[in-house]
């Protein structure tokens, strides 16, 4: 599988490529901002981007959504549960000193347990709410995509719309920490981490 971090914008969102060896198809999870460099990351691959992924609903994590899928008319997938937290973006943005993120929609709502095929490349859909009701996590081989549901050391905030904390909570115990050890945890913040680590030393759970 081709993998690439691409930290993007001023609240450094983890922006992730992933694509496949062998059809040269490629998803683009959280497109948060800085369009040139996502752009760049999968033209010097020799990339097709096909798939948007979507974690979750904030804006932090989509602002460049809109562009990107006009740009190159990739599918934007996400769950339904996070669709409300769409019709608030541009206020959002405005808010935040973000870029105007459009009016972004997506072709397909996830469901726990959907498959999304990325050429010969599997990923496979985890709904795991708590930092939003819609959040979901992208599983890869040994690799967890989890949006802000869990960071090195943390857990994502719940004081948002829709937040909630005891869902949180179980949304790790029961999806994230029931995989292997050695699973590589990719946040949409900060540096990555284990299903080990965070399960040996993660504040909240230890």
């Amino acid at each position: 599988m081709i993998f690439e971090k691409i930290v993007v914008g001023q609240m450094a969102v983890n922006c992730y490529l992933i694509g496949c060896e062998q059809t040269k198809r490629a998803a683009i999870i959280d497109p948060g901002d800085e369009m040139k460099s996502i752009l760049g990351a999968i033209q010097e691959k020799g990339l097709t981007l096909t798939k948007i992924l979507l974690t979750h609903g904030h804006v932090d994590h989509l602002t460049q959504l809109h562009a990107l899928k006009a740009k190159t008319g990739a599918e934007v997938s996400m769950h339904q549960k996070d669709e409300f937290l769409l019709s608030d973006v541009q206020q959002h943005a405005m808010f935040f000193g973000l870029p105007d993120p459009g009016t972004p929609k997506p072709d397909r709502f996830l469901e726990d347990g959907d498959v999304i095929d990325i050429g010969n490349t599997k990923v496979n859909v985890l709904h795991t709410p708590g930092h939003s009701p819609g959040s979901v996590t992208f599983h890869v081989d040994n690799r967890l995509f989890v949006g802000d549901l869990i960071f090195a050391g943390s857990i994502g905030r719940t004081d948002l719309p829709g937040g909630d904390y005891d869902n949180l909570m179980k949304s790790v115990r029961t999806k994230i920490f029931t995989l292997p050890d050695s699973t590589i945890i990719y946040p949409g913040h900060g540096p990555e981490t284990t299903v080990g680590r965070e399960k040996k030393s993660n504040q909240f759970f230890s």
